[in-house]
């Protein structure tokens, strides 16, 4: 019910835009996009290795997150005997930090620029996630404020870490296309790299599913679920590797100022 609602809005905001967009054409100057260009395919192999960079950055970190999202409370479940409403809470702190600082990330980048050391912040901090997971046992600590007391799990620690990096890698990587691709190829440049990030979340999501099968992982054998684990936290390491290939090449004379916020052209 709820998703249907949801999607019922979708539908009345798609509406309510198709109207606003009459309303202005009819009163007001719109301005006009430029003619776009021939499309030419060949020209999806003409892009520069910054942007493959990202696009392999996009996939390893993509691919560490979501396929761990579609079995997570399963695994909080399994692996540490929580309730489910405990783990469903969980999982969506990844939603919950995105919500609140992926805005604040993206004005950072917007300021002061360094996007390419951003993406390699974030990237490390997936590393540590998984190895967390595995071996931290899960407690309850509680918070007392004086007005109101509250218990936390020890393994909200681990998906905080995990919810700044889901908010933290979006916010720069997105826009920093944008600032390498030509704006007449922007629209073949999203669509390529979302098609690759997508065919990464099919591939891992097949890989993950093998490996909890493989390692017979369950409320009987929650330990099944490491050989999982450990896939995750090596695309850790090399969306951190593609991240570092990206800001040495934005140091040499192919950069394309990513490392340049509003900030550093004004003074500049």
């Amino acid at each position: 019910l709820v998703t249907v609602i949801a999607g019922v809005v979708c539908v009345a905001s798609a509406l309510i835009y198709y109207g606003m967009e009459g309303y202005a054409k009819g009163r007001f100057e719109l301005g006009q996009a430029d003619e776009p260009d021939k499309v030419n395919f060949k020209e999806i192999f003409s892009f520069g290795k910054s942007f493959w960079f990202i696009v392999l950055l996009c996939v390893t970190f993509y691919s560490a997150v979501f396929p761990f999202q579609t079995f997570a409370v399963k695994y909080f479940i399994h692996a540490h005997g929580l309730e489910r409403g405990t783990g469903g809470f969980l999982n969506s702190l990844l939603t919950l930090f995105s919500m609140i600082l992926t805005p604040l990330f993206g004005l950072f980048a917007d300021y002061f620029g360094k996007r390419s050391n951003l993406m390699i912040f974030g990237a490390a901090l997936l590393i540590p996630v998984y190895f967390l997971l595995m071996n931290m046992s899960h407690s309850w600590y509680l918070i007392d404020l004086g007005v109101f007391s509250f218990e936390v799990s020890s393994l909200t620690l681990p998906m905080a870490i995990m919810g700044i990096a889901f908010s933290l890698i979006p916010a720069v990587m997105w826009p920093a296309v944008a600032l390498i691709v030509k704006e007449q190829k922007l629209g073949t440049a999203y669509g390529l790299m979302t098609m690759i990030q997508n065919i990464g979340l099919a591939g891992f999501n097949l890989l993950i599913g093998w490996a909890n099968d493989y390692a017979g992982a369950g409320a009987e054998n929650p330990d099944g679920y490491n050989l999982g684990l450990w896939i995750f936290s090596s695309l850790g390491f090399f969306g951190l590797v593609f991240a570092f290939l990206l800001k040495r090449n934005e140091a040499g004379p192919d950069g394309h100022g990513l490392e340049k916020g509003i900030r550093r052209q004004t003074s500049d």
